[in-house]
Formats: C-alpha cells, structure tokens, sequence
C-alpha cells in the first residue's frame, strides 16, 4: 500500500511571515519564539523538541523521504509495542547530511506526547531529542523534490548574507539542512514547505549561541 507523505486532515492553510495557522482539525507542531522576520526569511527559537527519527542511505531527498516516513508512518498507526495509535503532526522534516562515502538523510516527525510507546524493533527508528537552537527559515511553495530542495537552501543563504548587517548571522554548515514539509503528497495547491538552517552567534537577544 502507498502511504502518502503526510495525512493533514486540515482542509486550508493560512500563509503568515511569522506562523501557520491550519483551519479543521488541530495539528501539533513544534513551539517556537520568532525572533526577526524579513520579507524573504526568518529567525526563530525552537526549544527543546522530541521527534521519531528514521535514518535514510540514499542519495534521493525524494526516494529518502518516502522510505522514512513509510516507516514512521508505520509506528503511528499501530506499529508500536503498545500497539497504540498516535496523532499525526507537522512538519515532517528531511534533514540532509553529506558525507565523504554517502548522503545521510534522517526523516523525522515532532512527537507531541509524553512517554510515547518504543517502535517496533523491526522498522529501526530513534527517539532524537533537539536541544533549544536557533533556525533560520525560508519558505517555498510546490513540491520539495530533488532539483529544487538545494536551490532553495542557497536562497536562504543568500537571504541571510543579505541581511547581515547588523544581524550577522554564522552559518555553521552549508552543506547540512532539512526540509520541512507540511502538505500530504496527494494536496496539489498551496503547498507550503521551508528550508532550515541551524545558526548560531545571531546578534539578536534570545538567540542561544552554541
């Protein structure tokens, strides 16, 4: 059976610079503190967040992100040791981590309640943990797909060696950064994603250097 890539039982999204707003049925994402908007990007805080975590070899975002969140998917309909339904969430994220030998992606799912029960063995996911950081974030519309998920980061840089003065913002490395992806792949108009960054020494008040 095809799983499609993220069940949003919301019927519409409400675009804002600092926010998302879904009508219908609630979703849980992840609590965040925005810390300076511009028209092209943001900075926010993110406090400490826990997420289910699959680790994908491959060098396909798009390949990568199915193989993982099928197996997430999994876990949140039942396959679990406690056999238990969790709640879907948003975004579902695709961190991409080059390496000398291979490209490393780790798709993951926020985890908005306590205690959650341990997959089962057999689908190999991890509970991760975030420590409180500061992201940077740049929004796109359409589909997140190979030719378009590294053009989109190189935006974000952009944006932020634009901006720099008097925000400098250090990037610490370009070439790791996720894809957060908030629309189910069968939800053709109005998709919205973002590309995040992790950055650090932002001269900003309540960004927390590492």
């Amino acid at each position: 059976m095809e799983v499609p890539l993220l069940i949003l039982v919301a019927a519409t999204i409400c675009f804002g610079a600092s926010n998302l707003v879904f009508y219908g049925h609630a979703i849980g994402s992840p609590n965040y503190t925005l810390l300076h908007s511009e028209s092209d990007y943001e900075l926010r805080l993110y406090r400490e967040v826990s997420w289910i975590s699959a680790l994908v070899q491959g060098s396909s975002f798009q390949k990568s992100t199915k193989d993982g969140f099928h197996r997430i998917y999994q876990y949140i309909h039942g396959e679990n040791l406690n056999s238990a339904q969790l709640p879907m969430t948003a975004p579902v994220l695709t961190s991409i981590v080059p390496s000398s030998t291979a490209t490393v992606h780790y798709v993951r799912l926020f985890l908005n309640k306590s205690n959650p029960p341990q997959p089962n063995p057999e689908l190999n996911l991890q509970f991760t943990k975030w420590r409180a950081q500061c992201i940077a974030v740049r929004n796109f519309s359409g589909f997140a797909e190979d030719d378009n998920v590294k053009k989109e980061m190189e935006g974000l840089v952009a944006s932020l060696t634009k901006h720099s003065t008097g925000n400098t913002a250090v990037i610490n490395d370009t070439s790791s950064y996720t894809i957060a992806q908030y629309n189910s792949s069968h939800y053709q108009s109005r998709r919205y994603n973002e590309v995040w960054i992790d950055v650090s020494g932002v001269n900003i008040d309540g960004c927390l250097p590492h």
